[in-house]
């Protein structure tokens, strides 16, 4: 009796252990593969915003990129920045990951194209929203979100100018 009791409970083991397996590799390949920003993109577009930079003569920018999670992927700082800028920067790119629009848009919703109230003017009081350009998302090539950038130092249209810029110069890489 203890014999078969014993091959019992190995049968049930045995049967746990191939659930169990049968059922990791089922939900392994039910996993969503999806498109990221990688560093590697984040550092081609931060030289291509810089190279745009130097050669118009804008004031110093910060750059901050993104990934769709408003996650910060790259932060960079050119020498003699305004030091206010570095929080703009981010906070310009975690709008655009989290909206997702330009805060160009954000800008217009909140205050209208003229400057008067826009059709959404509460938007201004929400505190992670940026309401003027200069952060844009990043968006494969089928439309998918893989993040936003962020400039902010130069003027407003100057830090959208770069960062779309940017965005055009890998656009080939965002598949």
């Amino acid at each position: 009796m203890d014999l078969f009791r014993e091959m019992d409970m190995r049968l049930i083991k045995l049967f746990i252990l191939i659930s169990s397996i049968v059922f990791i590799h089922k939900n392994a390949f039910s996993l969503e593969l999806k498109p990221v920003i990688d560093l590697s993109i984040a550092k081609k577009m931060a030289d291509v915003c810089e190279a745009m930079r130097e050669s118009k003569k804008w004031n110093p920018i910060n750059i901050a990129i993104v990934d769709d999670g408003a996650d910060l992927v790259l932060f960079r700082r050119q020498d003699g920045a305004f030091l206010g800028s570095i929080d703009i920067a981010i906070r310009k790119a975690t709008s655009s990951a989290m909206i997702p629009r330009s805060t160009r848009k954000v800008g217009e919703l909140a205050y209208g194209e003229d400057g008067a109230l826009g059709p959404r003017p509460g938007v201004a009081t929400i505190d992670f929203l940026v309401p003027f350009a200069g952060g844009l998302p990043i968006r494969t090539e089928s439309g998918h979100l893989i993040g936003a950038i962020g400039v902010s130092g130069a003027s407003s249209d100057q830090d959208e100018e770069c960062a779309q810029a940017a965005i055009d110069a890998v656009k080939h890489l965002l598949k």
